[in-house]
């Protein structure tokens, strides 16, 4: 049954990131990866802090791991790199890193906040 919910969040994670993907498309820069990749890592850090039981394994585990994606940072930095394009290249590596750590202890901080009001 967990491989069903899991695959259920899946589903709607990756439809809503090419959704994104397609709202933010630019050839310059792969910013709806860098929007996609901070916007799950705020939730899942929501998600985390909240302790949402069998609800994570749907939201946290089956649509953020599909929403967010580490594969596509990843070739496309090293693209950015292949085209010469070396400061772009360590923008999307910083700005990524350092978002998606940041956006992970806000969404934590968030979730211990309204844990506090309820």
């Amino acid at each position: 049954m967990e491989f069903l919910l899991i695959g259920l969040g899946a589903v709607f994670g990756a439809v809503s990131r090419y959704i994104i993907g397609q709202l933010i498309a630019s050839e310059v820069f792969p910013l709806s990866t860098l929007v996609v990749n901070t916007i799950g890592s705020l939730l899942l850090g929501i998600a985390t802090g909240l302790s949402l039981g069998t609800s994570y394994l749907i939201f946290g585990v089956g649509f953020c791991g599909s929403f967010t994606t580490f594969s596509s940072f990843s070739f496309q930095t090293v693209d950015l790199l292949s085209r010469g394009r070396r400061k772009l290249a360590v923008y999307n590596a910083g700005f990524n890193l350092a978002l998606c750590v940041c956006a992970v202890y806000v969404g934590i901080s968030v979730s211990t906040y309204i844990r506090f009001l309820w």
